[in-house]
């Protein structure tokens, strides 16, 4: 298993194949390479034996490179040529964050399911959009949560949540540190309208992954905060961003997201969450273990009454999110993740930021 992120653009987890398809059963188009994430997803359905059979994107030299690296997929010449191609059954897009809701309308209207980067949406009205037409057409709006999708220590702290190791889930906390490295990002990146801001951006994670941890169905964003601490020259750039949230179950979330990685990291982020229950609490330090060299990813570390116990989590679960969305796809059901569930996380983001103070 392995992550590579440099330049925080470059995100492409990399496991172990666990195909629930053959060759060709399950066949996928790409759109849109605007976000280095594509990769990731790529790599997770393939892993899991689906066939990217196109790629389509405005610059046709990002779509060579992509397909150089996933060579038998090919380059198409239009989005209506993946749209109206029978045998392609999902489409995943890493476009703009802003346009990411107009592709998937398109993808539904054309009676394929959909496959998104993070963040789904900047706006609540591209998101009654999306419950709209996932109503009216029955198709899935699935979208790449893949701080905990693709994290095998997040996969395993799910397993131990679910087999009761903890307890009742009272709270959990989560750190999403990223580095910024300005100068290897596009210009929408900085342009809040396009990007959504920060807590819409990579707070989705974190949310997502509140929810998931606690079996929150619905929760209240009691306090949002944004700022821009040290960097002038991207006015519209929030590199702080911090929430509290309570949920429908008493369960409480508060979670930090920054671009103040500094270059001494091994990694492009300390990402750590520590989830509370009533019979103990798991600390994952997903990326690195500072000041340990070599210790590589995806460590867990769970205290029960029977003691403290330190898990390493790399190369034990896989992420099998992306073989339960091909059988989704396929058998029409809901185990990789709800549609309500992905659109909740998304909401909650997008209230989040709407209604954040700004403090710098």
């Amino acid at each position: 298993m392995g992550t590579h992120k440099a330049d925080g653009m470059n995100y492409a987890p990399k496991g172990k194949a666990a195909p629930v398809v053959g060759p060709g059963e399950f066949s996928v188009g790409v759109m849109y390479l605007d976000h280095g994430h594509i990769f990731g997803m790529a790599n997770g359905l393939t892993e899991a034996g689906a066939t990217l059979k196109y790629v389509y994107d405005t610059d046709p030299l990002r779509a060579a490179d992509f397909c150089r690296r996933y060579p038998g997929c090919k380059i198409a010449s239009c989005e209506e040529q993946i749209l109206e191609d029978p045998e392609i059954r999902l489409v995943a897009c890493a476009a703009i964050t802003s346009r990411r809701c107009e592709v998937g309308l398109r993808v539904l209207d054309a009676g394929k399911d959909y496959f998104s980067d993070k963040a789904p949406f900047t706006t609540l009205k591209q998101l009654e959009a999306a419950r709209q037409k996932t109503a009216e057409t029955g198709r899935k709006y699935m979208v790449y949560y893949s701080e905990r999708l693709h994290v095998e220590s997040a996969v395993y702290a799910g397993n131990l949540i679910q087999d009761g190791a903890i307890g009742r889930v009272l709270n959990v906390m989560g750190l999403g540190p990223h580095r910024l490295n300005a100068p290897t990002r596009p210009s929408w990146f900085f342009q809040k309208k396009q990007y959504g801001g920060i807590l819409c951006d990579i707070g989705s994670h974190q949310i997502e992954q509140y929810l998931y941890f606690a079996g929150v169905k619905d929760a209240v964003v009691q306090q949002s905060r944004i700022a821009n601490y040290n960097h002038p020259d991207y006015p519209e750039l929030e590199d702080f961003g911090d929430a509290m949230l309570v949920g429908d179950n008493g369960a409480t979330n508060y979670f930090r997201v920054d671009w103040f990685t500094p270059d001494g990291l091994s990694t492009w982020g300390d990402g750590r969450t520590v989830i509370v229950g009533t019979e103990g609490y798991i600390e994952l330090r997903k990326y690195t273990n500072v000041g340990v060299p070599g210790s590589g990813t995806d460590h867990l570390f769970l205290v029960d009454q029977k003691g403290e116990h330190y898990i390493p989590a790399e190369g034990t679960v896989g992420f099998p999110f992306f073989g339960d969305l091909i059988l989704d796809c396929l058998n029409r059901t809901e185990n990789a993740m709800t549609q309500e569930h992905a659109f909740k996380a998304a909401e909650l983001c997008l209230k989040a930021e709407a209604q954040a103070v700004r403090i710098c």
